[in-house]
């Protein structure tokens, strides 16, 4: 049996699709915190700290990206050319992406199989730290499979980074509407089913998929024919979502209306098997056709096979066919990457974009409350944030791929615009009038959902692929700090001032216009930033990023 066909980057891809939209449990939290604060005797107060460091642990992927950087060495120029294949080390032979993703689905497991325990009474109630902890840990398995599964496939289509971070980054945007499907349809709307579900779940599906998740050899050719097929199969899956979610808002599914599309959600989740069963084939039949040429012409195979591979220090040194010579890219660790300008440009975008992002999903329901809104209207505006949220993480990708492609805008500039475009979000949902809503948070969604697309991509462009899950992940780091800052400190406490004190209510366009002005601001600071990052990285997008794009290193 040819293992080629079965383990490749195109079905590397599918599998990761997988992974990535069973993993995001953390967004579910909602789904099962009733049953957690009852069973456990939580207050409110409590139930939040709980929630608090679900939320870290989902954000908290430094970790992930040291694991990944040890078990998955960076394979350069030099060193496959002197082994002629993959280089060898210690750690070649012991690691691989499989390994963090194992090391992700197990804290996962011991996580979410903790608090179910803890629920349905297997053990006592856990003291309020342990349970933390264990919140913690079950939500942090999932910046591991998620490290593992955009690194990987950023390695693996160097060329269309943008859109492979995007369709991965999407999944998992979308996981939580997907989990929550699945809950209509299998747990009988059970808390404590369901957080069985999420623990069991993902392990299932990463022990069945994580060895095809590996960092394939590169072949020149357009495979964008093909990953416009992963696109338009993710887009298909999210209007399908998007259906779902509005009927259910409006009308009562019977069960076998749930197990019915839950059948064909499946269907639709299995096509990308399909594409990378096609993909593989056509791939394939390119390589035999080189091999074909190269029995005629030793120097037209060197022509016509082609890795992409990102160059290290010393690229001057490899001999190659074209004149116009690629500049070296620089692969930084991460404390070299934080002595850089461009490292905490990156992070102030972070906590002031992102953060104001996460602060206005926070309070959506309270928004909606204040300014009038039915509850069935507030529930459709919250359920619909993960559709603007995943358009922005999608679109985001593949936009400015294409951008770069035919344009030749860096992506900075892009994300200034994405930016620009969130500032007037804000100030759409400051303004109070009748239906905003039904506006300023698809603006905010769609860039917030952008932004976390084309950040890993701009990290792995500024400072290598090589330490990108850790550097990118310590940026990372900066969202859920925002998230508080702009969640609790500003928004949180404005409401209070303003609010009633006897049942701690507010009503009118005042409980939250000035806090969303605040934001506004905030982002007007991002965008600044990322606009100073453009104009400071520009140079570099024209001589490395945008020339690697053109032209291809020959051997």
């Amino acid at each position: 049996m040819d293992w080629s066909c079965v383990a490749n980057r195109w079905t590397g891809v599918a599998a990761s699709i997988w992974i990535q939209w069973s993993c995001g449990a953390s967004y579910t939290f909602s789904i099962y915190s009733p049953i957690l604060k009852s069973t456990q005797g939580y207050d409110q107060s409590t139930l939040d700290t709980v929630s608090v460091f679900k939320d870290i642990g989902a954000n908290f992927g430094i970790l992930s990206g040291l694991l990944y950087s040890a078990v998955s060495p960076y394979n350069n120029l030099r060193a496959e050319n002197d082994t002629g294949g993959s280089p060898k080390s210690k750690w070649t032979w012991l690691g691989g992406p499989w390994v963090v993703i194992a090391a992700g689905v197990i804290q996962c497991f011991i996580g979410f199989m903790f608090i179910w325990a803890s629920v349905v009474g297997l053990i006592d109630p856990p003291p309020l730290p342990a349970m933390c902890f264990f919140a913690w840990l079950g939500s942090n398995g999932q910046t591991f499979l998620n490290t593992t599964n955009v690194v990987t496939s950023l390695r693996n289509f160097p060329q269309y980074s943008g859109t492979i971070v995007g369709i991965m980054k999407g999944f998992l945007g979308l996981s939580g509407a997907i989990l929550i499907q699945l809950y209509h349809t299998f747990c009988d709307r059970d808390p404590t089913t369901y957080l069985l579900m999420i623990a069991c779940l993902p392990t299932f599906i990463c022990i069945l998929l994580m060895f095809l998740v590996r960092i394939y050899e590169v072949y020149n050719g357009d495979y964008k024919e093909h990953l416009n097929g992963f696109s338009l199969v993710t887009v298909i899956i999210v209007a399908y979502l998007m259906f779902i979610i509005i009927s259910q808002n409006f009308f009562i599914f019977p069960s076998w209306a749930h197990i019915f599309t839950s059948i064909i959600l499946m269907v639709l989740l299995a096509l990308p098997f399909g594409i990378a069963i096609k993909a593989h084939s056509e791939e394939s039949y390119q390589v035999a056709q080189v091999g074909k040429l190269d029995s005629t012409s030793s120097s037209s195979a060197a022509g016509d096979k082609v890795e992409y591979q990102e160059l290290p220090s010393d690229a001057g040194e490899v001999p190659v066919i074209s004149d116009d010579m690629l500049p070296p890219e620089e692969e930084m660790n991460l404390l070299q990457a934080m002595c850089t300008v461009e490292f905490w440009m990156l992070f102030v975008t972070m906590i002031s974009g992102l953060g104001s992002g996460l602060a206005t999903i926070n309070n959506m329901s309270q928004i909606g409350q204040s300014l009038g809104y039915s509850i069935k209207e507030i529930n459709n505006l919250v359920s619909l944030w993960s559709m603007w949220n995943f358009l922005g993480r999608f679109g985001g990708g593949y936009v400015s791929d294409y951008i770069m492609h035919r344009k030749g805008w860096p992506r900075p500039l892009f994300m200034t615009a994405t930016l620009g475009i969130m500032i007037l979000g804000h100030l759409i949902i400051a303004s109070g009038f009748r239906g905003n809503l039904y506006l300023g948070p698809v603006l905010v969604g769609i860039c917030y959902g952008a932004n976390w697309s084309l950040m890993p991509t701009i990290t792995s462009e500024i400072f290598g692929v090589k330490h990108m899950g850790t550097i990118f992940n310590t940026i990372a780091a900066a969202s859920p700090l925002g998230s508080y800052i702009l969640s609790v400190r500003v928004v949180g406490y404005i409401y209070d001032k303003e609010a009633n004190k006897e049942d701690n209510s507010c009503f009118g366009i005042h409980c939250f216009m000035s806090s969303f002005f605040i934001l506004a601001g905030v982002a007007f600071l991002a965008f600044l930033v990322c606009l100073v990052l453009h104009f400071r990285t520009r140079r570099f997008y024209k001589l490395v990023v945008l020339r690697r794009l053109k032209h291809s290193v020959r051997y």
